[in-house]
């Protein structure tokens, strides 16, 4: 995974020449999905944005770099191509402790230092009890709800990515969102990057709602509490656990 994937090396699409046992040449002018046939279509469902996966090694020891820990593995525009990824890659169940998986926008890092996320935060949920949990399961339907844009509503544009974290004593999944629904002084009403004018109260509205539907994803009951955090408050406070902003 130390470098980008060509996306043709990966089976995205059908051979050409392989048409389904007693198939017609009039098949071939038929518009046939990966609904209809998961091997032989012959049309993509594209995504509303493109998007970039990354991936986090386990450091080696404790002069790694975290540039040289997360590698860019590849990015795609399609249903199709998400699915030949997703089933060319290590589940997340497989991975080593101390790696992570990170689906975000293309252009953006998955780091707290990047331009479009510095004003940002996460929601996030630790899974302790890592034997009774269906890992693979809940990360494959996280990162459906990113790219199916059901995470927040279209015109929001809050949702940055979403990351997956593998550790001794938990698993982690969280979604990174542009801002925090708060107003920053100096600049301007409403919030930073791409606030778009909103007030704080219709900030912390949209951010609310994310909450609400990426814990329905996760498929939590409602006794548990799904946590929202600054980036900023978690680089200040050493930790990725910092003091919960919001709960849903």
């Amino acid at each position: 995974m130390s470098d980008q994937v060509d996306l043709t090396t990966i089976p995205i699409s059908p051979d050409g020449g392989n048409k389904p046992e007693g198939a017609s040449s009039e098949d071939n002018d038929k518009t046939v999905t990966v609904f209809h046939d998961k091997d032989n279509f012959n049309v993509k469902h594209p995504l509303s944005n493109r998007w970039t996966l990354w991936f986090t090694k386990p450091a080696s020891g404790k002069g790694d770099n975290w540039n040289d820990l997360l590698k860019e593995v590849i990015t795609f525009e399609s249903v199709e191509e998400f699915w030949g990824v997703y089933n060319n890659i290590a589940p997340v169940s497989e991975l080593a402790l101390k790696s992570d998986y990170h689906l975000f926008k293309e252009g953006v890092r998955p780091e707290w230092e990047d331009p479009q996320n510095k004003h940002g935060g996460k929601w996030s949920y630790q899974f302790k009890e890592k034997r009774n949990i269906s890992i693979d399961d809940l990360w494959l339907h996280t990162m459906l709800a990113a790219i199916g844009e059901t995470l927040e509503n279209e015109e929001d544009g809050e949702v940055m990515g979403v990351v997956v974290n593998v550790r001794k004593a938990f698993f982690r999944i969280g979604v990174w969102t542009r801002t925090t629904g708060r107003h920053v002084p100096g600049r301007g009403d409403g919030d930073v990057a791409g606030g778009k004018g909103r007030s704080p109260e219709k900030g912390k509205e949209i951010l609310m709602t994310i909450g609400k539907r990426f814990k329905e994803v996760l498929r939590l009951p409602a006794t548990e509490q799904l946590e929202f955090s600054g980036h900023t408050d978690s680089a200040h406070s050493g930790s990725t656990r910092a003091k919960a902003k919001f709960v849903v």
